[in-house]
């Protein structure tokens, strides 16, 4: 009966986070993969699924609360897609090992840009 809570745990802080729009999705991917223990191409598929239900209850609220910059999206949806088209191909490709580093690498450096990074006031 336990082997759901932990699971059940992840996936409740990883929505709240993406309800906040601060990238639950990747704190998933890291339990998927460090803890659960998935193949990195599994955890990224399942983690792409998750995006689109958690990211479409969410965008109601902030809408409404007017953080959506219209003038943004065509040009930020375009850019995406195509971005999104192109790594994905390229990560199917890639050894599971290289892809972690790869991962591991863009999670140091983003961590690093928000410990140095200077705030705005």
């Amino acid at each position: 009966m336990s082997g759901w809570l932990l699971p059940m745990a992840a996936g409740l802080i990883t929505g709240v986070l993406s309800g906040f729009g601060i990238g639950g999705g990747t704190l998933l991917l890291l339990y998927m993969t460090a803890v659960a223990g998935l193949d990195q191409h599994l955890a990224q598929g399942i983690n792409l699924l998750y995006f689109l239900p958690a990211g479409l209850t969410a965008l109601p609220a902030h809408v409404k609360n007017g953080y959506i910059q219209k003038e943004a999206l065509l040009p930020a949806i375009v850019s995406g897609l195509v971005c999104a088209a192109i790594a994905a191909w390229v990560a199917t490709a890639m050894d599971t090992h290289i892809l972690r580093r790869c991962f591991g690498a863009f999670l140091a450096l983003v961590g690093l840009w928000e410990l140095m990074g200077k705030r705005k006031t």
